[in-house]
């Protein structure tokens, strides 16, 4: 049996995808950012994608998630110390964010919408830097997201905003107000209640202009960020609370981590156990109203979620057919067996579609101020894009590791940390229930703006194959008493209706054929398991990655 020597050198196997546009080379993401108003920001976001798809950005994600966050709850003379430390990439690749105005470039100075295409040219950047390294982008988002709910506050927002709308990342221990930059993350859940945030324990208790509060959560995103936005119970019921690691003297909050999450993914970025020991906290809005103040955040990060695993597909997606392009089996390119390309193809239609449906959520988002049909759409698709999107991520990102085969199933390439990845997003900011709920609620509160919404979805797939038997199905089944029962396939035809109008406004024909397999005929379980077009299939994969 032949030994394997250092001095062999390896054939048949590809090289890593890597020193790529990840812009110029998705067709489909540019032409999505075109339709929905970024065509003007092509440059700037090709710039984005030449130094995310660099290198030295893949081996930043790599080492971030090698080398996960330590706690370090106490010092050498056991004084508390509640400080989480980072390898040295986590903080590039915050840098890097933060200099992209991911967190930041959505709104105006003093905190309110930018408008024109600030949603969609900004989900187009956080899209292809979640295809690098997702775990980051957690307190990215929530920074971004706490801006909506700080409206609640106009005075607090205005403090706020010259720190946190600038576009520097500062990850020094110190009070945020003598900071260049600052982060925010969020408190909600706690043990015995988790999403019923309602059972919440935590109290606050006025202590002058400000509150403190006792108690604890189950999970709090992000430790170290400068200021997190927390739920307590007050006098009046529910409340949200500002709540900063520093006190406004100076001295570190009473804020205590007990432990880090060992998490299946999200490696690079901490999420811990914490108590709080009448910590000092600013109260945001009205007492009894924390659910509807820190709802602006949550819909916000629920866009994010969507965003994010859009990306991570798009990436297992190129991963994969960059493999199968190169890999010779059986005398054959992979890429040219029939059963793969059949897979491919039927992979590369789920990302278009997905593609195009999170951009126009974002439209929706950047038109919502001004446009009450645009604002009726955000209500109603944000949790069924949210739950058709983050539940799929991670089937599709398994059928890109079968693809590969054994070395995508192995540590070193980048589809284990996808895999591991992906499931977050469906979990975090409501599971696939809650978004289902959600969706119920939406039609509850303003039925007439959310079947104007569905007559909107029927004109803009008008003639796609399927399409007006969906709107039908979807329309009786959310108006049965018993909705609730069947929600999640009326939410996730909702989704597919959506993508595939999404997508007839960016390619008419992909669109037409996702309304084929997705609307008018059952998909199988299985990618790959549709009767496309072979001349089709080859256009499909010859946009996924020219």
């Amino acid at each position: 049996m032949p030994i394997l020597r250092e001095t062999d050198e390896a054939f048949n196997q590809p090289p890593p995808l890597e020193d790529t546009d990840l812009f110029a080379s998705d067709p489909s993401l540019a032409e999505a950012v075109a339709a929905f108003g970024g065509k003007v920001h092509a440059a700037e976001l090709s710039e984005f994608g030449r130094l995310w798809g660099s290198r030295a950005m893949a081996e930043r994600g790599r080492l971030a998630n090698d080398n996960p966050p330590k706690l370090k709850a106490f010092d050498a003379r056991g004084n508390r110390r509640d400080e989480v430390e980072f390898h040295p990439a986590y903080h590039e690749l915050m840098a890097h964010s933060a200099r992209a105005g991911l967190h930041c470039s959505t709104w105006t100075a003093a905190g309110e919408p930018a408008g024109d295409a600030a949603e969609v040219v900004r989900a187009a950047k956080f899209f292809m830097a979640a295809q690098v390294e997702t775990g980051h982008l957690c307190p990215i988002t929530m920074t971004r997201a706490a801006v909506g709910a700080l409206a609640a506050d106009p005075a607090l927002r205005a403090q706020i905003m010259p720190v946190l709308g600038t576009r520097s990342y500062d990850p020094s221990f110190a009070p945020w107000w003598n900071k260049r930059g600052m982060t925010i993350g969020m408190g909600m859940t706690e043990r015995q209640g988790g999403t019923d945030v309602r059972t919440n324990t935590t109290r606050a208790e006025r202590d002058g202009e400000a509150y403190v509060i006792t108690g604890q959560k189950w999970f709090m995103s992000a430790p170290m960020c400068d200021a997190f936005l927390v739920l307590a119970q007050a006098v009046g019921g529910l409340t949200c609370f500002v709540m900063s690691r520093f006190r406004p003297d100076g001295s570190v909050n009473a804020i205590h981590f007990q432990r880090l999450k060992d998490k299946v993914g999200n490696r690079s970025n901490a999420s811990s156990e914490v108590v709080f020991e009448r910590a000092h906290a600013l109260r945001l809005g009205e007492e009894g109203r924390g659910i509807a103040t820190i709802i602006r955040m949550v819909a916000l990060t629920r866009q994010d979620c969507a965003i994010a695993s859009a990306g991570l597909m798009r990436s297992g997606l190129a991963h994969a057919l960059h493999h199968a392009r190169l890999r010779i089996v059986f005398q054959k390119h992979l890429a040219d067996q029939p059963m793969m390309e059949s897979v491919l193809g039927d992979m590369a239609l789920q990302v278009e579609a997905s593609t195009a449906l999170v951009l126009r959520l974002c439209h929706a988002f950047d038109r919502a101020p001004v446009d009450g049909g645009e604002a009726a759409y955000m209500r109603l698709l944000t949790p069924a894009v949210k739950y058709w999107i983050c539940k799929s991520a991670p089937a599709f990102l398994f059928e890109a590791m079968e693809c590969i085969g054994g070395n995508g199933y192995v540590e070193e390439g980048i589809l284990a940390r996808h895999y591991r990845e992906a499931p977050v997003n469906a979990i975090w900011e409501g599971s696939g229930n809650v978004m289902c709920l959600d969706v119920l609620r939406a039609l509850a509160r303003d039925a007439e703006a959310a079947y104007g919404v569905l007559k909107q979805l029927a004109a803009q797939a008008e003639g796609l194959p399927g399409a007006a038997e969906a709107v039908a199905f979807i329309a009786g089944a959310l108006r049965r008493p018993d909705a609730e029962r069947g929600a999640r396939f009326a939410v996730e035809r909702l989704a597919l209706l959506a993508a595939a109008a999404a997508l007839n406004a960016v390619h008419s024909p992909h669109a037409a054929l996702f309304a084929q397999t997705r609307l008018a005929q059952p998909h199988g379980t299985m990618y790959g398991a549709v009767d496309l077009d072979p001349d089709a299939m080859r256009g499909l994969l010859a946009r996924a990655l020219p």
